[in-house]
């Protein structure tokens, strides 16, 4: 593979700066309360040089998630290459994973409801390519557990799909390690109560 020139080395340097800086806010704070200020003063840039690589708050995010979405295929790769790990094993690990991502710091937060950022992330075929390969792995695995009978077939797997991208950014987290419950307890807690629900067995 040919090394890119050195400008080219620079730019990505700085871009991979940024991403950086971004997804430490938006674990931080979210967007909404993320500025574009905040961003040039983490990296310590110019306002008007990170106009140059990013246009708006929009394009920061979906960056952020687009390496978050790169970093979750590499770990559904691993999950899948992992011998003796049936369908609602590898369901399992992945929940595991993105808690632990949330945990500690490096999930990005975006509210559910802002349409400026939901256009501009639909609009981002990379992103909505990222986001499509991801969900459909995840689902032929949702329909493969339910198959097996390991999950219920009363629910539709977009429901457990939902339910299972809901834990990368559930509140629950957060609340119970600022009560000062060690990760592993809390991401066990929380893993129970995903897969095994509230009811007595």
């Amino acid at each position: 593979m040919a090394r890119l020139p050195f400008s080219q080395q620079v730019r990505q340097a700085r871009e991979d700066a940024i991403v950086d800086a971004v997804n430490r806010l938006l674990a931080g704070k979210g967007f909404d309360l993320m500025t574009m200020d905040e961003v040039a003063g983490e990296v310590g840039i110019a306002k008007a040089s990170l106009y140059k690589h990013f246009d708006s708050k929009e394009a920061l995010a979906a960056a952020a998630m687009k390496r978050l979405l790169g970093r979750a295929e590499v770990e559904l790769d691993r999950i899948a290459a992992r011998d003796g790990l049936d369908a609602l094993g590898r369901l399992k690990a992945v929940v595991h994973w993105t808690m632990t991502v949330q945990l500690a710091g490096e999930m990005p937060s975006l509210p559910s409801q802002n349409s400026s950022l939901r256009a501009a992330l639909m609009a981002d075929m990379d992103y909505m390519t990222l986001l499509m390969g991801v969900s459909e792995r995840l689902s032929s695995w949702i329909l493969a557990a339910q198959a097996d009978g390991a999950l219920s077939p009363k629910v539709p797997p977009e429901v457990v799909l939902y339910t299972l991208f809901a834990r990368a950014c559930d509140p629950v987290l957060a609340v119970l390690k600022a009560g000062g419950h060690p990760d592993d307890q809390v991401i066990d807690w929380v893993m129970a109560t995903t897969f095994d629900g509230l009811s007595a067995r």
